[in-house]
């Protein structure tokens, strides 16, 4: 901890070039840990549904469970980033996604006793969840310790770029290898990727902690509500097609399902790279009123698709939209705080995430076993343009507060 307090001390003001390099490095472990997610990713359901005999309730809880995981999670890893370095949570968090692949590696020797498969698989999943956790908090907040407080968005965008980047990656690559040679492929894979990574991060130098008083987490979440309460309307869209667009192309006996993530994970990426600078330029809030709307209308264009190809443009339209509203909320959620809360203020805004997505697999679930596949993408729907209500709401406080703090 000593070695970081001198890094902070002695950090010389870094050129662009630094800055980029210290961003898409920190962000490459980010890039391994949801590698370790999106290869089992559009395997998980069918193994549960199809080999096992499991129902789709099932099925959605086998993906939601590591979303409960990082969820309860969320707190301590955002107060191990703050206290003992970002950098040491990577690295926890990057031993829980390697012994994830190790639970998946043994659930596929226990196909043949499916209580005892789904068991070992759902304790992988608890472990991966908490993995997540820690490195999606610890690298954000490594990042933004390297290169400062002002490069914030910047930071979880790229951070944003490498996990739907991974998982647009991991997802057909699991199917591929799951067909090849079965789900202890997956398993073996999640962890040597994860091992890799952990070496890797072991290399990095340290950045400072910032001392100064914490804040109770309770208290930052409360600072964060609104933000987080938008982030998980316009989550529940990502979550319902991570979860069940591989059972809805089945359910239409179309093709190619792993493609639709690849797609939203694509112009995920693409919308990160390009228009990643409207937030700094038009101010949080107003990105995601435009980003909510535009992810609306993708997931009710999922909604009524009668063809893969109007399935595949809705899956990419939710990408794009869906793809600035993290960084977009979380510049307005991490600017309620000190510097030193800052993992904590990311970990509460990311809380949000975690509970959105963890219940959106058992709900959709249900939704499914009533009513059908297609609806669950109403349902999403509904949420994102509920979202758009919730923000619009919170850009007019927002702006009715910088009217009253300007003198005269």
């Amino acid at each position: 901890m000593s070695e970081e307090v001198r890094l902070d001390r002695a950090s010389p003001p870094l050129s662009e070039s630094a800055v980029t390099f210290h961003i898409v490095s920190t962000a490459f472990f980010t890039f391994i840990c949801y590698l370790a997610i999106g290869i089992p990713l559009a395997v998980l359901p069918g193994y549960v549904h199809v080999d096992l005999g499991y129902s789709s309730v099932l099925a959605g809880l086998a993906i939601s469970m590591q979303y409960l995981a990082t969820l309860l999670s969320r707190p301590l890893a955002g107060r191990m980033a703050d206290s003992v370095g970002p950098k040491t949570a990577v690295l926890r968090g990057l031993i829980g996604c390697s012994i994830s692949g190790v639970f998946l590696l043994i659930a596929a020797f226990f196909t043949h006793i499916p209580a005892l498969s789904l068991a070992i698989l759902l304790i992988g999943r608890l472990v991966l969840g908490c993995g997540e956790s820690m490195v999606g908090t610890g690298a954000i907040t490594w990042g933004i310790g390297r290169v400062g407080a002002q490069h914030t968005a910047r930071m979880i965008s790229w951070n944003g770029i490498a996990t739907y980047g991974a998982l647009a990656i991991g997802a057909p690559l699991g199917v591929v290898l799951a067909h090849a040679w079965g789900l202890a492929a997956v398993g073996a894979t999640v962890t040597v990727l994860s091992v890799a990574g952990f070496l890797l991060a072991r290399l990095k130098a340290a950045t400072a902690v910032v001392r100064g008083e914490h804040l109770p987490f309770g208290r930052v979440l409360r600072k964060v509500f609104p933000h987080g309460m938008g982030l998980a309307l316009g989550s529940i869209g990502f979550g319902s097609i991570a979860t069940f667009i591989t059972l809805f192309y089945a359910s239409h006996q179309w093709p190619n399902a792993a493609f639709a993530l690849t797609l939203f994970g694509s112009f995920f990426v693409g919308a990160r790279l390009l228009f990643a600078h409207t937030i700094s330029r038009f101010g949080g809030f107003r990105v995601s009123i435009v980003c909510f709307s535009i992810e609306a209308f993708g997931l009710l264009l999922l909604w009524q698709a009668g063809s893969p190809f109007f399935a595949l443009c809705g899956a990419a339209l939710t990408g794009f939209g869906f793809a600035l509203i993290f960084p977009a909320l979380g510049v307005e959620a991490v600017n309620l705080v000190p510097a030193n809360n800052r993992g904590s203020a990311l970990g509460a805004y990311s809380v949000f995430l975690d509970l959105a997505l963890g219940v959106t697999g058992p709900l959709a679930g249900l939704i499914v076993s009533k009513f059908g596949y297609a609806e669950v993408y109403l349902f999403a729907a509904t949420a994102s343009l509920a979202a758009v209500a919730l923000t619009v709401s919170m850009y007019r406080r927002s702006q009715a507060a910088t009217t009253a703090a300007v003198p005269g």
